[in-house]
């Protein structure tokens, strides 16, 4: 599912990134990558705040979608 829908506090792991090479380059460089484990902390209008690792991270909703997450 994509991580837009995905519930709050819940450990989740990434799955698979649709987005183009750079922006997924640049995710990687964050720390989200295939099968790495996101949480969801909050969701504020359109962005989503996620701890990924040891730090938090706000993604804007059309980035959100392009990340699947089981």
């Amino acid at each position: 599912m994509p991580l837009t829908l995905a519930p709050e506090a819940e450990a989740l792991r990434v799955v698979k990134v649709l987005t183009e090479e750079k922006t997924r380059k640049h995710l990687e460089s964050l720390g989200i990558t295939v099968n790495s484990t996101l949480k969801i902390l909050s969701r504020s209008g359109g962005s989503i705040i996620l701890a990924v690792k040891e730090g938090r991270l706000a993604l804007d909703r059309d980035v959100a979608t392009k990340i699947l997450v089981a």
